[in-house]
């Protein structure tokens, strides 16, 4: 008996769901102090890898300050993964130079969302994780109980550059038909 088209397909996305822990939203805030690419300023961006996974924000054009509030969402299936971040200027005529990278572990924030919140108020201080040479934190960052949502704010001191930091938050996001954080 042979598969119909298409049924492999079905098999690897019900697969990918068995494995699959929920996902991960990723707010890039802002960047502060980025270093300068272009003449006075740069025109950046930023790329967010896990694992296969690339995501992309928008280019903000002649800013070292920029504010993207832009929410990029990763499929998360193994969380010991570190989330690689990179900042890019983006240049029309030559390749866009890179301006700083940094990387961060999400297993800390991934083991505060498996606790139970039953009547904790918003604003709980779940979780401190201290800035260290294993991590690019530039300052604690708080894992905290918000609005019925666990979150934790990262300001990530880039590497590999003269100046900058960046500005993220987390957020898990529970999908029906996941395997799940339990």
């Amino acid at each position: 008996m042979t598969d119909s088209p298409g049924c492999g397909r079905r098999k690897t996305a019900a697969s990918l769901m068995e494995n699959l822990l929920g996902l991960l939203r990723i707010r890039v805030k802002r960047g502060v102090n980025l270093a300068v690419r272009d003449v006075r300023s740069s025109d950046p961006y930023i790329v967010i890898k896990m694992g296969k996974q690339k995501l992309k924000t928008r280019v903000i054009k002649k800013d070292v300050n920029p504010e993207w509030n832009e929410d990029l969402t990763l499929s998360v299936t193994d969380p010991s993964i570190p989330v690689k971040l990179t900042v890019y200027d983006h240049d029309t005529f030559s390749k866009d130079d890179k301006m700083g990278d940094a990387e961060f572990d999400i297993v800390p924030y991934i083991e505060a969302l498996k606790m139970d919140y039953v009547g904790i108020p918003s604003g709980t201080i779940i979780t401190r994780v201290q800035p260290c040479r294993q991590n690019c934190l530039s300052e604690e960052s708080c894992v905290r109980w918000s609005e019925g949502k666990v979150i934790q704010d990262l300001c990530l001191r880039l590497k590999n550059v003269e100046c900058g930091e960046v500005e993220i938050q987390l957020q898990w996001i529970d999908l029906p038909g996941s395997k799940g954080l339990s």
